[in-house]
Formats: C-alpha cells, structure tokens, sequence
C-alpha cells in the first residue's frame, strides 16, 4: 500500500495543481465562428476588405483554426474567395 503511494507521487509531480493540469496540454479558449455570431454579417464575394481578413498576406485562404470559422461557414469563406479571385478582385498571390 505504502509502495503504491510512493509509485504515484513519483509519477504525479504537480501535486499543487488542478487534477487535469499538463504542461504539455494547455487549454485554450475555443474560437467563436465570425459568421455564426453576428446573424446580419454577410459575406459578399464583391467586398475585398471584407474578403481581405480571410486570407494570408501570400495570398491564401486561413484555416479554419485559425479564423474561428465552422465547417458550414468555411466553405462560404472558400467559395467567396475563389469567387473574388476569378473575377480579380483578389489576387491568386502577393509577391
């Protein structure tokens, strides 16, 4: 019994904090999709400001985990920017 005691304290460091605290594993706060929040925000393919905020200074389109979107909002994202490259309001890529 005792042994068991000291196999867990050899193993469980941390004995000051959280139960669920690992260094390697922090939490981190969830994003909240830009679309789905604000119910009266469009996005529109003709708007290159708006579009702007979804793609990377090279030019392409941010991953989900880094704009915050859903899936569903995601490809409304995609085919905006794909959209607004065809018709050249975008560019393809920044140089």
């Amino acid at each position: 019994m005792a042994d068991k005691k000291q196999h867990n304290k050899k193993f469980n460091r941390n004995n000051n904090q959280d139960e669920d605290y690992n260094p390697k594993f922090r939490k981190i706060k969830k994003k909240v999709c830009p679309l789905c929040a604000d119910k009266n925000l469009e996005l529109d393919y003709k708007n290159a400001e708006q579009i702007k905020r979804y793609i990377s200074e090279r030019g392409k389109i941010l991953p989900r985990r880094a704009i915050g979107t859903c899936a569903k909002h995601q490809r409304v994202v995609t085919n905006a920017v794909k959209r607004a490259r065809h018709i050249a309001i975008v560019p393809y890529s920044q140089d």
